[in-house]
């Protein structure tokens, strides 16, 4: 009996018509009859002006920044952890390196001294005083409102705030007290790509915040401790056997860096022939480590893990505007990752930057 059930069973194999392969959904058409306007996303990749000399001078940015002022962006996305981001890591310290946050997030304790406010509540405020807005800001209001996002753990978007005062009108007051005041002019000179690109640009068109789009969440090292040495020798050997492909390119971007001319640099590391190189330098040289744990696997899934995530928080930030202009600042190693990622969703296009910085280029507006 058992015999003749398994026989049939086999009969029943061959004659059931072969699966066909499976297909995916194909969803890049899907947004083909879309109504209504399309986003336009330029995704910035920048070098990190904090390891620039301390002789750089940000007036080298401004054609830059002109540049970018022509695509008009109405969202600018920053590379920083947003504020609620910056609390959750804070809340689970047996989770999330305090040392990155640390590194990554700034101290509120001076602005909720000088507001009354902790992080949460100041969001919440923001959100509140936002959505009543008023077109003509007082110099009052403006000075409230960088005193709420110093709270909320947002201070390039204080800076934005702040750069729309008139100098005569960046004084204490409405929660700003001197240390806060003191904090948010050094701002203004402080080589950092969010301060002196983003919130300059921001400020000049008349936006009143940056996004905060980064996130660290995902980078906690998944191996035990007593193996981080043999990870980071492991990452180390790699990235040494890619660093030959990458070098004439660094020399080059060394070159621009030196010779102060902003606008060839970014034009030069956005580049896609330029950071193909650096990503197989990095990334693919990770991805060839032949160690037993597949060390240089865990480095690029936590540097995907942490592109998704970040990627998520950029449509977040427009999610509720279609057709709007969204400028990403991100660190240029990011910028391929984003771009791939954005490209993918509906309703959005992915602007080539040298179609914003290329030279004898103009932006073709599209109200």
């Amino acid at each position: 009996m058992h015999k003749a059930l398994a026989v049939f069973g086999l009969a029943l194999c061959f004659a059931w018509p072969a699966a066909s392969p499976a297909r995916q959904v194909d969803l890049s058409r899907l947004d083909g009859h879309m109504a209504g306007p399309r986003a336009r996303v330029l995704v910035l990749g920048s070098v990190h002006l904090s390891e620039l000399p301390d002789s750089f001078d940000p007036q080298t940015l401004a054609p830059v920044i002109d540049l970018l002022a022509d695509f008009r962006p109405d969202i600018i996305t920053v590379e920083d952890i947003r504020g609620d981001g910056c609390d959750h890591m804070a809340r689970y310290p047996a989770t999330y390196d305090p040392d990155a946050l640390v590194r990554f997030c700034g101290n509120t304790e001076a602005a909720r001294a000088a507001t009354g406010l902790d992080v949460p509540a100041a969001l919440a405020e923001i959100d509140r005083v936002l959505a009543d807005w008023s077109t003509q800001p007082t110099p009052a209001q403006r000075r409230r409102l960088a005193a709420l996002f110093l709270a909320g753990n947002d201070r390039t978007s204080a800076l934005v705030q702040w750069l729309q005062l008139p100098p005569a009108e960046r004084i204490p007051g409405e929660g700003l007290d001197g240390a806060l005041v003191s904090l948010l002019d050094k701002a203004t000179t402080t080589r950092n790509e969010g301060y002196q690109i983003a919130a300059v640009l921001a400020a000049r068109l008349g936006l009143q915040r940056v996004y905060p789009i980064d996130d660290h969440t995902g980078d906690a090292l998944d191996v035990p401790p007593a193996e981080t040495g043999a990870f980071s020798e492991a990452l180390v050997t790699a990235w040494a056997s890619g660093a030959a492909g990458w070098a004439p390119f660094e020399k080059r971007i060394q070159a621009l860096k030196d010779g102060g001319d902003m606008l060839a640099l970014y034009r030069y590391y956005n580049r896609p022939d330029v950071l193909q190189h650096k990503v197989e330098s990095d990334f693919g040289s990770a991805l060839r480590d032949a160690s037993p744990q597949h060390y240089g696997q865990h480095y690029v899934a936590g540097w995907e893990t942490r592109n998704l995530r970040m990627v998520a928080n950029i449509r977040e930030a427009f999610r509720g505007r279609p057709g709007a202009r969204v400028l990403s600042l991100v660190g240029a190693t990011h910028k391929p990752w984003f771009d791939s990622l954005l490209g993918q969703m509906q309703g959005v296009d992915v602007v080539p930057v040298e179609a914003v910085l290329g030279p004898g280029t103009q932006v073709r507006r599209e109200d």
